[in-house]
C-alpha cells in the first residue's frame, strides 16, 4: 500500500519535475536537517547510516518512506517521483567491493542514480534518536513514564539511547498485551511469537525494535515484566526463559535476587563543532511536529522520577518474550518521521516537500507451515 497525496499531473515523475520550485532544499541541506534529527554518532559503531547515494546539489521535493531499500522498493518510490528515499535498514550492511550491474546493491546505486533519487539511511542512530524508532513502537503500545533501554547521551534536554523501558497505564495479563501487540503492530503473514505465563500481570515492559538477543541482562537490570523485540534466536531466548523460571523459585524460596547487572552511566553525547543544532543556527525540534505530535508527553526528561516497583507476583518468572516480525515493528518509526522530516525541513528551509510512505510489508516469509 502507497500512502500519498499528489497533484493532478498522472505522472508522479513528471509531476515532481514540471512543479519544480527554486525554492526546493537541496538535498545537501535536507540530509542536514536529517542528520540533526537523527545524528550520526548515536549510531552503533559497526554501522554506517547516512546518506548512501545522491549529489548533494540536487533538490529535493518529494520524500519515500520505506523500511527496506529492496528493488520493489526503489521501483514504487521512483514510480512515486521521489527525489530521495529515507529507509530505515541499510542498502550496504557489509563489506561491499563492486557496485556492479551483476549484484543486486549495484544495480540498486544504478536504478537510484538514473532516476535521480537519493537514499539515506536512517538506522541505529534512528533507533536511539527521540522520536526515533524505540519511542514510535512504546508510544504506539501506550507506555508512560518510558525511558531508554540503554541510556547512550541527551538530545534537547531528553535522555536518548537504544530500545525503552516503561509502564502499562493499567496492568494487563500478558496474553491480553500480546494480543495488543499483535493489534498495534502492522501485520505479516508471520506475526508475533509469545512465551512465558499468559495469565500474568504485566505493568512493565522493556522494547527493542529490531534484534534484541544481545540486551538482555539489560531487560533484566530494569525489572521488566516482559520483553517485546524481533530476531529472537533459540538458544539466547530459551536462556533466558531457564534463567527467569530460575529467578522465580529462588523468589519462592525466599532469596533476593537482585540486579543481575548495572545499567551504564548516563553520557552526554558530544556534538562535532560544525554541527548545526550545537552552533545554534537553527533548532529543528522547537516549534514543529517533533514535540507537539501525540506521543511525546509520555517521554520522561532527564531527572524525572520512574516507578521501579512491580504489580506481579513475585514468583513469576520474567521477563516474558514476545518476539515481533523485524521490519513490521520498525516502519512504527514512520509514524513519526513521516511527520518530524518534513516539518523540520520546512522551518529550516520555508519549504515543505511531499511525502509518500511505503507501507507494503517487507518481511520475508511469505509461509507459515506445521503449526500445531
Amino acid at each position: 500500500m502507497v500512502t500519498a497525496s499528489y497533484g493532478e499531473s498522472e505522472h508522479p515523475r513528471e509531476r515532481a519535475l514540471l512543479s519544480a520550485d527554486a525554492k526546493a532544499p537541496t538535498l545537501a541541506e535536507v540530509v542536514r536537517v536529517l542528520q540533526t534529527l537523527y545524528p550520526l554518532q548515536y549510531a552503533e559503531s559497526w554501522d554506517h547510516p547516512g546518506l548512501i547515494v545522491g549529489d548533494p546539489t540536487d533538490p529535493v521535493r518529494r520524500i519515500v518512506f520505506a523500511v527496506d531499500p529492496t528493488m520493489a522498493t526503489i521501483d514504487r518510490a521512483l514510480e512515486a517521483g521521489a527525489d530521495l528515499i529515507v529507509c530505515h535498514h541499510p542498502l550496504l550492511f557489509r563489506s561491499v567491493h563492486e557496485v556492479s550491474g551483476f549484484g543486486v546493491h549495484g544495480a540498486i546505486v544504478g536504478k537510484l542514480y538514473r532516476g535521480h533519487c537519493a537514499l539515506w539511511v536512517g538506522h541505529t542512530n534512528a533507533d536511539a534518536a527521540f522520536r526515533g524508532v524505540g519511542q514510535a513502537a512504546a508510544d504506539a503500545f501506550g507506555l508512560v513514564e518510558e525511558r531508554p533501554l540503554v541510556v547512550t547521551g541527551q538530545q534537547n534536554g531528553m535522555q536518548i539511547g537504544i530500545g525503552r523501558v516503561g509502564y502499562l497505564a493499567e496492568p494487563m495479563t500478558l496474553r491480553a498485551f500480546a494480543q495488543h501487540v499483535a493489534d498495534v503492530v502492522p501485520k505479516t503473514e508471520y506475526g508475533i511469537e509469545v512465551a512465558g505465563d499468559l495469565e500474568a500481570l504485566v505493568t512493565k515492559v522493556a522494547i527493542l525494535p529490531g534484534s534484541g538477543d544481545s540486551e538482555f541482562d539489560q531487560v533484566r537490570a530494569a525489572d521488566a515484566d516482559v520483553y517485546v523485540t524481533s530476531d529472537l534466536r533459540h538458544h539466547p531466548a530459551t536462556d533466558a526463559l531457564e534463567q527467569a523460571r530460575h529467578e522465580a523459585a529462588l523468589r519462592r524460596a525466599g532469596v533476593d535476587v537482585g540486579k543481575m547487572t548495572e545499567r551504564r552511566d548516563d553520557a552526554d553525547v558530544e556534538f562535532d563543532s560544525d554541527d548545526a543544532n550545537a552552533s545554534g543556527k537553527f533548532d529543528v525540534f522547537s516549534g514543529t511536529a517533533c514535540v507537539e505530535a501525540a506521543g511525546s508527553g509520555h517521554y520522561v526528561g532527564i531527572g524525572a522520577q520512574n516507578r521501579v516497583e512491580s504489580v506481579g507476583a513475585a514468583d513469576v518468572m520474567r521477563p516474558a518474550l514476545i518476539n515481533t516480525p523485524h521490519s513490521a515493528i520498525e516502519s512504527m518509526w514512520f509514524d513519526y518521521a513521516a511527520q518530524d522530516v518534513p516539518a523540520a525541513i520546512e522551518r529550516v528551509t520555508g519549504y515543505r516537500p511531499d511525502v509518500v510512505r511505503l507501507t507494503e510489508s517487507t518481511d520475508p516469509w511469505l509461509l507459515v507451515l506445521g503449526r500445531d
